[in-house]
């Protein structure tokens, strides 16, 4: 067999060996204990919270002549629908008081009475004026049921956890994906050339190292506040173009031209700043912008993932250099240059795909860091914010709720556990599957 053949022959051995390596990572984490575990229970929580959206966010109609004549684009959404009658009441399962109680019976006579109102097709108030009284079986036959209890504005606990688990798990999921490809793709070029530029590039690493996660965070998010107000009302393009004006102006008065001067020229003749604001009203590219809820909250999510996937990068980065540095001296990527592999594909066939690995359990671990930080930032109030739900902001809603006149723990309780347990779910994945790929395995057995 020639040398070109040989070299050949080895690389197609060693692809061969990448791809039986996926089958036999998903057949070791199934058979580990602690993985199995954790891949049902990330499962059924990814399922409980992902399919049930249409249902969490869909238009939601409760009982009444009002909802009824509305347009479905108009019906409140099941996680913001508010039932005032229903405020800071507990799961419906739990042992409530006389209090809560009356709270829940006060509710369904309401409810029976929309409900008989919605039948005879009048208002509600209609049917109170007229002296009905709902029997014991449509009182019983209304009474709310609320798993998970109802918050402060009387909207369902359960209905806004599930919908906050796939937020956060949309967020946590991207912002690990946006983490993986940056640091394989950063330590891969960086490991492969080597030299100085492999040099330049790991200072860099070291420098944002340093930098502090929750400021440069903070930072993010009040920078991206800043620019979708001058978006919005573009004040500051307006003022800049007032002041070219104002500056004309002073020129004409042979008065200097220089920024103070201007700012005193704006401030002691008012009927030039009244005239300029007139200008810049009727021009429209200086009017201001209006920009949805939709649009609002898409920015800032998209502000999350660069906060929380632009940094996460580093760890990954350094330990696929030094993955690299490794393989780039075995034979199989000797092979692949000697039969005339393009650099490409050397690097993207025959480097990239033998990452896996290590690839994998950071990503496994990764995961849940991502959750854990986009809960903890929208705890803090700079991450998904209200109406919008997060396990992170659901537990700071529940958090306010703890006090020494009465504990609505249910609040803080539920969205806790699911955070908790997903978080377990992913850790049991990551330490499986690093247990798995661990070297040092099984020696001294």
């Amino acid at each position: 067999m020639s040398e070109k053949a040989a070299n050949s022959a080895a690389v197609h051995t060693q692809e061969s060996a990448s791809v039986r390596g996926w089958s036999a990572l998903w057949a070791g984490l199934v058979r580990s204990t602690p993985g199995a575990v954790g891949v049902v229970m990330l499962l059924v929580m990814a399922l409980a919270c992902v399919v049930t959206l249409p249902w969490t966010l869909g238009a939601f109609t409760p009982p009444g002549l009002a909802y009824k004549q509305m347009p479905t684009d108009q019906l409140p959404a099941r996680i913001e629908y508010q039932e005032r009658s229903a405020l800071r009441l507990p799961p419906t399962w739990v042992a409530y008081d006389a209090e809560d109680r009356a709270k829940y019976d006060t509710l369904a006579k309401q409810i029976a009475e929309r409900m008989e109102a919605d039948r005879l097709g009048v208002d509600a108030e209609k049917v109170r004026s007229a002296g009905f009284v709902p029997s014991a079986a449509q009182i019983d036959s209304a009474r709310p049921t609320y798993v998970m209890g109802t918050d402060v504005l009387g909207r369902d606990v359960f209905a806004r956890t599930l919908a906050g688990g796939a937020i956060s798990l949309g967020i946590g999921l991207a912002a690990a994906t946006i983490s993986v490809l940056l640091g394989t793709m950063y330590g891969a070029i960086s490991g492969y050339v080597g030299g100085k530029v492999d040099d330049v590039m790991m200072r860099i690493v070291d420098v944002l190292y340093g930098l502090p996660y929750v400021l440069l965070v903070v930072l993010l998010a009040v920078a991206s506040d800043a620019l979708i107000e001058e978006m919005t009302s573009k004040s500051g393009l307006r003022e800049r173009w007032i002041r070219q004006e104002a500056t004309l102006v002073a020129r004409e008065r042979g008065w200097a031209e220089d920024a103070r001067s201007v700012t005193a020229l704006l401030d002691g003749d008012a009927k030039l700043r009244a005239e300029l604001e007139s200008k810049a009203d009727a021009r429209p590219e200086l009017k201001p912008t209006p920009m949805s809820e939709g649009a609002r909250t898409r920015w800032q999510i998209a502000t999350l993932l660069v906060a929380i996937g632009g940094v996460s990068w580093l760890t990954l980065a350094r330990v696929v250099r030094g993955q690299v540095l490794s393989l780039k001296a075995q034979p199989f990527i000797e092979s692949a240059r000697a039969i005339g592999c393009p650099v490409w594909r050397v690097f993207f066939v025959h480097l990239l795909p033998n990452l896996t690995g290590p690839i994998v359990v950071y990503a496994t671990l990764t995961v849940p860091q991502a959750i854990l930080q986009e809960s903890f930032l929208s705890f803090l109030g700079i991450g998904v914010r209200p109406p919008m739900p997060s396990w992170g902001n659901l537990a700071a809603d529940g958090l306010s709720e703890l006090n020494t006149v009465q504990s609505n723990w249910w609040l803080l309780v539920f969205p806790c556990v699911m955070l908790g347990l997903t978080l377990l779910a992913l850790n049991l994945m990551g330490e499986a599957l690093r247990e798995m790929l661990d070297p040092k395995r099984g020696r001294g057995r």
